[in-house]
């Protein structure tokens, strides 16, 4: 996962929600983020976060996957127990955990990326500003693991919608999905970032989706990542 330097330059600022049932993890949390990312509230179980997110309603929840309470669902159970706040409040799981249950666990119930515990405070600090623009993040030591868990498509995969779809659109896509940045896929491809731009809105419209979060879920379902 690349970093982009001074994610706040511009003076946005995004508001977070940090859910770690370890107090000590989030003050080092806190103390690591840029100071453009504003933690607004904290919880450390499933309960205490969704009553947290409710209240708070912040940009990206900084969200780990094992959590005390509820009825065991960890992460997994703050996302669904939150997902009237899902057009608004991205999650993003972070966590010490790279097990495939946990991964697809959470990606399925709406996280929009998973990063674990051992990235930087720079890293953590781009990946929420690049899943509150919507992307999708992962760790880069979860590239591999991620596309083993969602498996890969067939070479002969028969799809009415992937038909619609350019070879070069294809390659755009499953980069994007894997939650490349445009700067990421235009550097992959020796294309532009302008054509990334123009590959991407391409897709998007043949398949009518209307975010990388849906196209990562669309691509996903199709084992396509």
């Amino acid at each position: 996962m690349s970093t982009s330097a001074g994610a706040g330059a511009a003076g946005r600022s995004v508001r977070v929600v940090i859910v770690d049932d370890h107090a000590i993890f989030r003050s080092g949390l806190k103390a690591d983020l840029d100071p453009s990312v504003v933690v607004v509230g904290e919880a450390g179980t499933v309960e205490q976060a969704v009553e947290v997110i409710a209240a708070a309603r912040p940009d990206v929840v900084l969200l780990d996957v094992h959590l005390p309470g509820g009825r065991g669902g960890g992460g997994r159970e703050v996302i669904t127990g939150s997902s009237a706040l899902l057009g608004t409040t991205r999650f993003l799981a972070l966590s010490v955990s790279d097990a495939a249950e946990d991964v697809v666990a959470v990606i399925r119930a709406g996280a929009r990326g998973y990063v674990t515990k051992t990235i930087s405070g720079a890293e953590i600090t781009d990946a929420v500003f690049r899943v509150a623009g919507g992307d999708a993040v992962f760790s880069p030591r979860l590239a591999g693991f991620v596309l083993d868990a969602f498996g890969t498509a067939p070479a002969d995969i028969a799809d009415d919608e992937l038909d619609k779809l350019s070879a070069r659109e294809l390659e755009v896509m499953r980069l994007i999905a894997r939650g490349y940045s445009y700067k990421e896929v235009a550097k992959e491809l020796f294309i532009s970032i302008k054509t990334v731009e123009t590959h991407v809105s391409a897709v998007l419209r043949k398949l009518q989706l209307s975010s990388r979060h849906e196209l990562t879920k669309w691509a996903a379902e199709r084992r396509l990542l």
